[in-house]
């Protein structure tokens, strides 16, 4: 194992000390709980939004802490979910006077720890409410959850959240929005390499030069199959189907595609990925008319990628678009 660490106890504390120096004018953060919060949170009278889980995900979730996206975020250990007294902290960071709205990847630790905080958070007068992400199509459930899984589509509910809050919608109109898109949003993703968790020291799980796992989690979790490695243009197909025939989706929907990287992946074939996808939707009728390409929901250094569609509407797309500055998203600001 390779890796720019010093003691492997200290990686999250570590990251989030540099993740906070080197984007000082956007967020500030907190050492002892740990979480990643606003510059100027609280804002008053608008609904502060909280996400977090397990570090490894980089970017995912404090890279999208700042204006329009999220107030706080809370980092667990490497694929391990935080616990209740950081969120809480966080949560009451950012509590303007609004509500909070708790935005949780579907995975059975961060479920049960965000619930926990939501309820001492209540019980200091502070109203929340949650929506739980599950976008993967891979496997119904899995070791870490029950029901789908939460991955790379928690960006997206994360930003249109986000706007709606900040464009001044109260707690149960954001937290509808942020429902509205976990219902119009599927991914799936594909693992050419295993990662290293630095704690482990060895890779999380094993594959053999010529094979690749289709429906792999962010953690390393088993997808659907283990099949040998074929052409992009073969992976791409195998992993987009099953996603639009999931909704479904159909001629005459506009979309946003989203195309992410797991960490190791060169942005060269992140490109290839996305035109092939995008061939596949015109030839369905399906129109992209917003997109995203990149490392947002990684998986530390793996090589494989996700994809992610989201079926859009006048006010999700407006939402898209709404000013955003944070360490990994910014436009119109």
């Amino acid at each position: 194992m390779k890796k720019l660490v010093n003691d492997p106890k200290n990686v999250v504390d570590e990251a989030v000390a540099g993740f906070g120096a080197a984007h000082a004018d956007i967020v500030r953060v907190s050492l002892d709980p740990v979480f990643i919060v606003r510059a100027d949170a609280p804002v008053a009278g608008k609904v502060g939004i909280v996400s977090g889980g397990g570090s490894g995900h980089e970017p995912l979730h404090g890279g999208f802490v700042g204006f329009g996206m999220l107030d706080a975020a809370v980092p667990g250990a490497v694929f391990t979910s935080p616990t209740p007294d950081p969120i809480l902290a966080a949560t009451k960071a950012v509590d303007g006077g609004a509500g909070v709205l708790h935005i949780v990847k579907n995975y059975t630790g961060d479920v049960l720890n965000f619930e926990t905080a939501a309820d001492l958070a209540e019980a200091d007068e502070i109203e929340v409410r949650t929506v739980i992400v599950n976008d993967d199509v891979a496997v119904k459930d899995s070791l870490y959850t029950a029901g789908r899984r939460g991955v790379a589509g928690t960006v997206l509910v994360e930003k249109i959240a986000g706007a709606a809050a900040a464009r001044g919608d109260d707690l149960t109109a954001v937290a509808t929005v942020a429902e509205k898109v976990i219902g119009q949003v599927r991914s799936m993703g594909v693992a050419l390499t295993p990662c290293v968790v630095p704690h482990a020291g060895e890779p999380s799980f094993t594959l053999a030069d010529d094979e690749i796992e289709i429906g792999i989690g962010i953690h390393g979790e088993p997808g659907r199959e283990r099949i040998k490695l074929e052409p992009a243009d073969a992976i791409v197909d195998r992993i987009l189907g099953p996603i639009l025939d999931d909704l479904p989706y159909a001629s005459g929907d506009k979309v946003l595609l989203f195309v992410n990287g797991m960490g190791g992946t060169p942005q060269v074939e992140l490109y290839i990925v996305f035109r092939r996808a995008a061939e596949v939707l015109a030839e369905r009728g399906i129109e992209v008319t917003r997109t995203l390409v990149g490392n947002f929901t990684t998986s530390l250094e793996m090589q494989g990628m996700s994809i992610t569609v989201l079926k859009l509407d006048d006010e999700l797309t407006a939402l898209w678009d709404a000013p955003v500055h944070t360490a990994a998203l910014r436009w119109g600001k």
